[in-house]
């Protein structure tokens, strides 16, 4: 997921592992291609764009990323303009940037790197496990399947709660918002982040 929702890294901070399914079936508008972060006007929604097949269902691992608009340079500015005055924001938008800037050639590419590079500055030991063969549900030990339920247009699914709220930099004038990309918690809070996710 790109720059996924704080839930999402909740969750993860409570199991040893986490299957990430390149072999699913790319599902449109959902936390694959999009975060939304917090700005001076409120809640802004950053979309990867991709080169899509019309009316085709593509495997994750086959989806590639499209350069034809400049979105790595809008997403790097909207993560400066949303976040360049928090108290953590020193520590990791620059990293932002330089894995934004680096050009790569898959979905699943940068959202597998969004996540270890998130999950690295949260300390969390969480194993990635990649299956490019698509995952039964049957097969999914812990039950959790979240595919399919964990969507940015959907209510969290039942077993996932929402984070208690926690400070943000714009709350004076949008109050607190729930669901935002974990960038906003660790922009917000830095080494405190992982506490807050134990909440």
């Amino acid at each position: 997921m790109y720059f996924g929702p704080v839930e999402l890294y909740r969750l993860l901070a409570q199991y040893p592992k986490a299957i990430v399914d390149v072999g699913e079936h790319h599902e449109r508008q959902s936390y694959r291609t999009r975060t939304s972060i917090m700005g001076p006007n409120g809640v802004q929604d950053l979309v990867v764009q991709i080169q899509r097949l019309s009316g085709e269902k593509m495997p994750m691992h086959t989806v590639e990323l499209s350069y034809a608009e400049n979105w790595p340079y809008q997403h790097v500015h909207a993560f400066r303009s949303g976040y360049g005055k928090t108290p953590w924001a020193i520590h990791f938008l620059e990293d932002i940037a330089d894995l934004l800037e680096r050009e790569h050639a898959r979905l699943v590419d940068l959202d597998l790197a969004t996540m270890r590079m998130c999950l690295k500055w949260l300390r969390l030991s969480t194993e990635l496990e990649i299956s490019s063969n698509y995952v039964e549900p049957a097969s999914i030990t812990a039950g959790l399947d979240l595919r399919q339920t964990f969507h940015p247009k959907k209510p969290l699914p039942m077993g996932v709660a929402s984070l208690p709220p926690y400070p943000q930099v714009f709350a004076d004038r949008h109050g607190y918002v729930p669901r935002l990309s974990i960038i906003d918690l660790l922009c917000n809070t830095g080494p405190q982040a992982v506490g807050h996710l134990a909440k």
